[in-house]
């Protein structure tokens, strides 16, 4: 359990927030590079950890973002033409670029010396993997954008889902780190077989294990922590372990243990205290879906089961559209999707969880884990120090989940040193 101290520290992410504080020393990403694709297109309100903002592609082909109200008058400039390499607000007709020069001031007469002294906040942007990365912090410490593990190239195969969810941060990244539910929460998707390691096709996930109650290591790492779900396999019980390594890479990412076709991972971006911008992501692998085959594996396709602001059709006010009658023919959670199940345990508990009544057991040491972990790391940001990961020096490129049945006397964490050769299953 957490005291109201600590869960503060925890999932208070606007303002001056120390956690705020702390996800603006990282590279934060603030939307799919799918949302800003059309030269001169639909301005994007952009909204992350409390504040509004506005993306927007030029003429050109260039990307901007800057705070969404204009610095004339505040008018919001989501709503701006963006035309002729910029963005023009409707209310007086002043013009900014991606830079946030002022290029235009219809309202000004010709030749005001106004135009030269006003300049918008103009926010770095990169894209890679899919997403649209800015940097929100203080513009002297900004870091070299580094690549994360998800896309460690530029062409790195990534198909994504997106839902903006009305829950907390902390309690998604906890369900995402949580090996031990997925046994029963998706036990309808992810099926025990007598397969060598995880698989998958477009209609399940298999693993080799019939086992529900994992025994879970953990070890803290430099850019957070990683840990193993340790659970006797189908075939070689008494000699081997089925093995499900996740990794977290603070604040804003875990790896999620691949398949035979492809990896997963999982991006969770905080909009405000009270929802979150959660990502599902299928990546690096012989046979990744495409973007649309990953939305319908996952039934979250847009104008189906999102809206067009990715909000999930799937809410508290029409229970989630379970199916109690798929319920009673096998299927455990009458819900289909596996986002979706998630879904519904994240909201059902209320936007912002109060973490001091609630009664953890074995299997929720990793969620013990990232509790201390982010915590200790807030606290520390709260008292002027740096935030965790940003003096790393594993690169992201290097970490990697994994999973697979390994002799018993294989040490996990051998598997995931990025200082080692992984050993092989045997």
């Amino acid at each position: 359990m957490l005291t109201d101290e600590e869960n503060d520290l925890l999932t208070r992410v606007t303002g001056d927030a120390p956690m705020a504080r702390l996800m603006r020393q990282h590279w934060t990403p603030v939307c799919l590079m799918e949302e800003v694709a059309e030269p001169d297109g639909k301005p994007l309100r952009v909204e992350v950890l409390g504040e509004s903002y506005v993306a927007f592609r030029d003429s050109k082909g260039r990307l901007g973002m800057l705070d969404e109200l204009c610095p004339h008058r505040k008018a919001s400039l989501v709503y701006g033409r963006n035309e002729d390499c910029g963005l023009r607000c409707l209310y007086h007709g002043w013009k900014m670029d991606v830079d946030g020069n002022v290029v235009a001031m219809s309202s000004e007469p010709e030749g005001s010396p106004l135009m030269d002294k006003v300049k918008a906040r103009a926010y770095p942007v990169k894209e890679w993997g899919g997403f649209v990365w800015a940097w929100l912090g203080d513009r002297d410490a900004m870091p070299e954008f580094q690549p994360p593990a998800f896309a460690p190239e530029e062409d790195t195969p990534v198909s994504i889902l997106k839902m903006r969810v009305p829950a907390n941060w902390a309690q998604i990244h906890e369900g995402q780190i949580d090996s031990a539910h997925s046994s029963s929460l998706h036990s309808s998707d992810m099926k025990p077989a007598r397969v060598e390691g995880a698989s998958a096709d477009d209609k399940s996930w298999y693993r080799p294990s019939t086992d529900k109650s994992p025994r879970m290591q953990t070890e803290t790492t430099s850019y957070g922590f990683h840990y193993a779900a340790i659970r006797k396999p189908i075939k070689k019980a008494a000699t081997h372990n089925y093995l499900r390594i996740t990794e977290f890479v603070a604040p804003y990412y875990s790896l999620i243990p691949p398949n035979n076709n492809y990896k997963v991972a999982s991006v969770i971006v905080p909009i405000n205290d009270d929802e979150t911008a959660f990502h599902f992501i299928a990546w690096g692998g012989p046979n990744v879906p495409s973007t649309e085959e990953w939305r319908q594996f996952a039934h979250a396709v847009p104008g189906t089961d999102v809206d067009d602001l990715w909000r999930p059709v799937r809410t508290r006010e029409n229970d989630f559209l379970q199916d109690r009658e798929a319920m009673k023919a096998g299927d455990f959670t009458g819900v289909k999707g596996i986002p979706n199940q998630d879904l519904v345990m994240w909201v059902s508990m209320g936007s912002r969880v109060q973490r001091s009544t609630d009664i953890l057991g074995a299997s929720d040491l990793a969620i013990v884990e990232f509790r201390r972990l982010m915590v200790d790391a807030a606290r520390k940001v709260a008292e002027g120090g740096t935030a965790i990961g940003t003096d790393s020096e594993t690169s992201q490129a290097r970490i990697a989940s994994r999973e697979g049945v390994y002799p018993k006397e294989v040490d996990w964490r051998s598997l995931v040193d990025p200082s080692s050769e992984p050993q092989a299953a045997e």
